[in-house]
């Protein structure tokens, strides 16, 4: 039978397919494609929205290129200039700071805070603590024991940089007592004897070799170290 025929087989290769005999639906594509118009909106007034809205991302769009383009030359000046970025943040950071100092709600802050500050400074709890502290300060310096600590650590410095002076002192007579003992000027001796054996020996050989020929008359002289 024909109904038989376009039945599908479970078991064929081929399930899960439509058969061929079947016919597609017809799909309004007009209709998916128009969206629900909002409520309180007539289909003309949407019309009217929707071209607007186009004409709008069509002036952003040409004004970001716009933008861009001067963003590009002004980029060019600055290079021309001799201007670095860091320079263009000073300046940024400067005009922002302006900027906050001008606003009105800094104007306004700081004259809040001189008005907090004359009332904190005429005020009888300030003027009562400022007078304590002035009294303790003042016994303070008064007292027995600040004039002691102060008359010791006074003395403490005297005695140290007496010390201090002892000491160069003892050091430069040990130096000249040292310079002046028989030992150092034996050594002193003895240095500047070596030192003139070594400038006529120096000197020899040079007149040795200036006058080859009367080398064999003059007797050889005794170089001897002591």
């Amino acid at each position: 039978m024909e109904s038989a025929n376009q039945d599908i087989n479970l078991n064929s290769p081929n399930k899960g397919l439509l058969s061929d005999a079947m016919t597609d639906v017809p799909v309004d594509n007009t209709a998916a494609a128009r969206t629900c118009v909002p409520e309180g909106l007539t289909l003309a007034e949407e019309e009217e929205l929707r071209s607007e809205l186009a004409k709008v991302e069509e002036e952003i769009g040409t004004l970001r290129q716009v933008l861009a383009a001067k963003e590009r030359h002004c980029g060019e000046l600055k290079r021309k200039l001799g201007l670095t970025p860091l320079d263009g943040l000073k300046q940024n950071l400067s005009k922002s700071w302006h900027d906050v100092q001008v606003s009105n709600a800094y104007v306004k802050t700081s004259e809040k805070l001189g008005e907090w500050n004359d009332k904190v400074t005429q005020s009888d709890l300030y003027l009562s603590a400022s007078s304590t502290l002035e009294d303790w300060n003042e016994k303070l310096t008064q007292s027995e024991a600040y004039k002691k600590t102060q008359e010791t650590l006074s003395q403490a410095g005297q005695k140290t940089s007496a010390a201090l002076s002892n000491v160069g002192s003892v050091i430069s007579r040990k130096l000249g007592d040292m310079r002046n003992s028989a030992t150092f000027k034996s050594f002193e001796d003895r240095v500047g004897t070596i030192k003139s054996r070594v400038v006529g020996s120096r000197e020899n050989s040079t007149d040795g070799l200036h006058s080859p020929s009367g080398a064999g008359d003059k007797a050889p002289q005794d170089n001897t170290p002591f």
